[in-house]
């Protein structure tokens, strides 16, 4: 996701919404870390995107969402996706992760799903995230997955979060991980039928493309012990060039690049 500045980029964009009831302290807080304007409920015409606690999670919110619920990092397992812990290393994301893989760095978290799902198959993770928007968002989700039965009962601790741009802090890794993990945003395909998501496009439509996806292959590559892999539409071209091996997933594809 790309660099913000919060109040270059955000400015005009964003602003904390305060309800009237709940913590506003909290509220006025995160206003002042994302250096936004915080607003009340009566306000809600002036701004196209908010960021909002409701239902007990932290949610971002655009002008359709106000009255929906808005959207949060969901610390459930996806349809198809194993609860127990740790799960079975199977599909295509373990195969591109690869059977051999113990520790795995997520150099582009976004909303998290793809890091919970590799979380919860039992591998060591550190998750690094650029936007302080998602960071923010992300904060709340693994404190609220802290606090869920099984975790406390496990004794388990969330995964590690980062915030700041990958590219600087891959090179300042103590110790090369055996995967570095890609999920980049590329360009949508021009077809209603391929629309992404909801999630995906409110956070396109606030932060934008990534246009440093090259340099960030680079610097992953650099910095990995074992493996990268991306995630990739099925449509876009391979991000690294030709891969070591690839999995296919359903309309998306992972690009493996082996370190020799």
């Amino acid at each position: 996701m790309p660099i913000a500045n919060t109040t270059a980029v955000y400015a005009g964009k964003l602003a904390v919404l305060y309800e009237g009831h709940g913590d506003r302290l909290a509220c006025q807080q995160l206003a002042e870390r994302l250096a936004i304007p915080l607003v009340l409920a009566s306000d809600t015409h002036a701004y196209p995107f908010y960021l909002c606690w409701r239902d007990g999670s932290l949610k971002l919110l655009d002008t359709e969402l106000l009255k929906k619920g808005g959207l949060a990092v969901d610390i459930e397992p996806r349809n198809g996706e194993q609860r127990s812990w740790p799960a079975p290393k199977e599909g295509a994301l373990a195969q591109a992760l690869g059977r051999k893989t113990r520790t795995v760095v997520d150099a582009t978290t976004g909303w998290g799903q793809d890091s919970l799902h590799i979380f919860r198959m039992g591998y060591e993770l550190l998750c690094i995230e650029r936007s302080p928007i998602m960071l923010e968002l992300l904060s709340d989700g693994f404190a609220r997955l802290a606090c869920v039965d099984w975790m406390q009962r496990l004794n388990l601790s969330p995964p590690s979060l980062l915030g700041g741009d990958a590219i600087a802090l891959l090179a300042a890794l103590p110790t090369p991980p055996d995967c570095i993990y890609l999920d980049p945003m590329f360009s949508p395909k021009r077809k209603k039928s391929a629309l992404a998501k909801k999630s995906m496009r409110v956070l396109r439509d606030l932060l934008g493309d990534d246009i440093d996806k090259e340099q960030l292959f680079a610097a992953a590559f650099a910095a990995t012990g074992k493996r990268v892999v991306v995630k990739s539409p099925d449509y876009a071209e391979p991000l690294g060039g030709k891969p070591s091996s690839s999995f296919q997933g359903k309309l998306l594809r992972y690009d493996v690049y082996l370190k020799t």
